[in-house]
């Protein structure tokens, strides 16, 4: 058995290494998976062909239409100045005096309305540059506040957000974006606060150390043209589309489960449970309507560069949604080994309350993996009909199995090797050395917290 465990641990720790070497997961995953095989006594090409690549299909079959759409919202947002206008707004709105906090709320507002974390940090990084310039803040401080507004509590806490670590537990515990909503308001409220205390406490030490922003930074941002963006209310508007429409698809008499006869999608479509499916229905029709309206605020500016920008879109939800893909199809290749069994043993045994071992298992395969959705995938694609089973048991709500799952995506999602942070850093023109250190801190704040709330929880079930 030592060896059957040994190959899952090697291969998650050359999955690792690899990618954060900036090696592509789409193609490191396969064969970091096959060694596995090789090294289990398992079948090697029925494992690629059967089971490898029929999970990474069917999630995307499942999520694609998310991954696009969110691409091109995001996008489209960007071209018409939108989400700049929006981020200024807010950053301007409160002033130098409220720096990190005019940075981190731009941040909110956009993520939770729709706008790809990529995006976000495009859009606010020049805003924040020059309001953090204007106060005389570190710029190392910069990142610390991006991802405290886009990476934590507007992406998978508060109920309703459309980012796709709220929309992937949907599809296993039939539950809607909306899910268990007073824990992760609570937990929301909670990462905000302690990010904010931990982000200003490290800006008045380095006001007592007489440290400013400071000089000879790479990639300081161009001052943008404020008359070249539209009016804050009119930018505002898509997001203000996608977060009302999504709600009332999802909670209000024009759901989307009420759209189409239950008997006909069982007949003809093969949907047992339209429950499952609903919520990402829901979603997909706002984001298009989101859409729409964002072109529809600025036409002139964006026909331009319309076919360049959904290329761009469409190329980069492809590539997103074929890494978790890879990974998701790692992680259905892994479970189906003799090692898996003994892994899963401990993991289920490390608590008998489902919440805190979903939390455990999530966490951790989302640090492996450094990425939230892929962690998230693997994790509920071969363990969520077993927590399932147990919460149903116990009687706990699937709707809390989503909340605790959808934030322990991100919690140890934000190690160094994560995709979003080595991106955010880039754009920043900072480096790991400079800036890292407050981004771990959130990572273990959210960690800390979404164990807090589970354990919480489970003293009352």
């Amino acid at each position: 058995m030592f060896i059957e465990i040994f190959a899952i641990i090697l291969a998650l720790g050359l999955l690792i290494f690899l990618a954060y070497r900036g090696y592509p997961v789409i193609i490191i995953a396969p064969i970091v998976t096959l060694l596995a095989v090789v090294i289990s006594g398992g079948l090697l090409l029925p494992s690629y062909t059967e089971t490898y690549m029929s999970n990474a299909a069917n999630y995307i079959k499942s999520f694609f239409p998310i991954f696009l759409l969110g691409a091109i919202f995001g996008k489209v947002m960007e071209m018409t100045g939108a989400a700049a206008a929006i981020a200024r707004t807010i950053v301007s709105s409160l002033g130098s005096k409220h720096a990190i906090l005019a940075v981190v709320l731009a941040c909110s507002a956009l993520t939770y309305g729709g706008v790809s974390l990529f995006v976000v940090a495009f859009a606010v990084y020049p805003f924040a540059a020059a309001i953090f310039k204007e106060a005389d803040i570190p710029k190392r401080l910069i990142p610390g506040a991006i991802a405290l507004g886009a990476f934590t509590y507007t992406m998978d806490a508060l109920p309703g957000t459309p980012q796709i670590q709220n929309i992937i537990p949907t599809n296993y515990f039939g539950t809607d974006a909306y899910a268990a909503p007073l824990v992760g308001i609570i937990g929301a409220i909670i990462i905000f606060t302690g990010g904010m205390i931990w982000l200003e406490r490290r800006r008045r030490k380095a006001l007592a150390n007489g440290e400013g922003y400071g000089t000879g930074h790479k990639n300081e941002p161009e001052k943008v043209d404020p008359n070249t963006l539209p009016s804050f209310w009119l930018a505002i508007l898509p997001l203000v589309v996608v977060i009302a429409l999504n709600f009332i698809f999802s909670r209000t008499s024009w759901s989307a489960k009420f759209w189409y006869d239950a008997s006909q999608l069982s007949e003809q479509y093969n949907i047992a449970d339209p429950s499952t499916v609903t919520s990402t229905w829901a979603l997909v029709a706002a984001l298009t309507i989101g859409i729409i309206v964002a072109m529809l605020t600025n036409v002139r500016k964006i026909k331009t560069g319309l076919a360049a920008g959904l290329t761009t879109a469409a190329m980069g939800s492809l590539l997103a949604i074929f890494n978790t893909a890879s990974e998701v199809g790692f992680g259905n290749v892994v479970k189906t080994l003799p090692g898996f069994t003994a892994i899963q043993d401990w993991v289920f045994n490390a608590s008998n309350n489902p919440l805190v071992s979903e939390a455990i298992a999530v966490n951790v395969l989302s640090g492996v993996t450094g990425s939230a959705s892929g962690g998230l995938s693997i994790a509920l694609e071969v363990m969520g009909a077993q927590y399932l089973q147990m919460a149903q048991t116990l009687g706990i709500s699937p709707e809390l199995l989503h909340r605790i799952a959808s934030m322990a995506s991100g919690g140890m999602d934000t190690l160094p090797h994560n995709g979003a942070v080595i991106t955010l850093l880039a754009i920043t023109g900072l480096t790991h050395r400079q800036s890292y250190g407050d981004i771990f801190v959130l990572t273990i704040l959210k960690t800390i917290t979404v164990f807090a709330l589970a354990f919480a929880i489970s003293l009352f079930i």
